[in-house]
């Protein structure tokens, strides 16, 4: 049988494609966590999972640590991260700013994909409910989480703040900015009076020191959040997507990996997920943006008009995206 010239340099040029797409395959890939907690104590729970990640995919894997969510994001945007973990609303700005795709979910110890949001104080406080807290703002010192945080600072302040059309900053004496564990020890310190947090970090302080978990006093609990996905950059090759995608899946399966994962983040492992399980906070981000502007008496009338209806168009095309 003979092949024309065309069709011969056509299957050339493809081979060439595939074998450069294969030759780019990293032999080095840099893994982002998240800062809720120092980098020192992350790195401790996380690097034996990345050591795996390692010899399971033949890539050399490196933790990559930033200070904030945001150093997170702006490494994946700038390839100097590949994959990570992410809360959904970091994984939002991974997602539309840094090339970034979600591609697996964590699975609690009792096989929930789901977690809660805090507001939390000592138990020793006079506080008793989330009403009591924002009567008694002005002589409070409040923790939020970091700016990027989903559980930490997007749903309470959309549930707690938002829907009850308040600001954090105008409420309490003063308002601060940490992640989980900073929090939760100035909580325990008393160093703030009350601050958020998640029940995956209260979860852990249980298993570590149940006595110092007594210590604390929950007001508020949020709706089920979804658990936090893994997010890797879209040009990845195939082939390492594949052999990530394999590596994680599969992890959890024997006593040691579920100790690992445990200590981690307490979880029992991960299932398969999308940008999708993304929509609810993309619909949550959207709410809080309506409220700021319906309730900004500063904002020209026609100017408001034409905001509100973009987002409620945002709202429409999300809504139909559940459907």
């Amino acid at each position: 049988m003979k092949i024309s010239r065309k069709a011969f340099l056509s299957a050339a040029a493809s081979l060439l494609v595939l074998g450069a797409a294969h030759a780019q395959a990293p032999k080095e890939l840099n893994f982002g966590i998240i800062s809720t907690d120092s980098s020192s104590a992350l790195k401790s729970l996380w690097q034996p999972f990345l050591d795996d990640l390692s010899k399971a995919t033949g890539m050399k894997v490196n933790g990559f640590f930033a200070t904030d969510y945001t150093g997170i994001i702006e490494g994946m945007r700038f390839g100097k991260v590949q994959v990570a973990w992410h809360g959904n609303k970091s994984a939002i700005e991974a997602v539309d700013r840094a090339g970034g795709e979600v591609f697996a979910q964590f699975i609690d110890l009792e096989g929930r994909p789901g977690y809660y949001s805090y507001v939390i104080t000592h138990r020793d406080s006079p506080l008793k409910s989330i009403d009591d807290m924002i009567a008694n703002g002005k002589t409070l010192s409040f923790g939020m989480g970091d700016p990027q945080s989903t559980s930490g600072t997007l749903v309470p302040t959309y549930y707690v703040f938002s829907q009850r059309k308040l600001d954090p900053k105008t409420v309490f004496r003063v308002t601060r900015s940490s992640n989980h564990g900073g929090n939760l020890l100035a909580v325990l310190n008393k160093q703030v009076d009350v601050a958020t947090n998640n029940s995956e970090e209260l979860d852990k302080l249980k298993l570590r020191d149940a006595a110092k978990h007594a210590e604390l006093k929950i007001l508020w609990t949020s709706p089920l959040i979804p658990r936090d996905p893994l997010v890797w950059r879209k040009d990845l090759p195939p082939e390492a997507k594949d052999a990530i995608k394999k590596f994680v899946l599969g992890y959890g399966k024997d006593a040691r990996e579920k100790e690992i994962l445990k200590g981690m983040q307490q979880i029992a492992g991960f299932r398969e997920s999308t940008d999708m399980q993304l929509v609810p906070i993309r619909q949550l981000e959207l709410y809080k943006d309506r409220i700021k502007y319906e309730t900004d008496d500063k904002m020209n009338a026609s100017d408001k008009s034409a905001k509100l209806a973009e987002i409620d168009k945002k709202l429409a095309d999300l809504a139909k995206l559940i459907k």
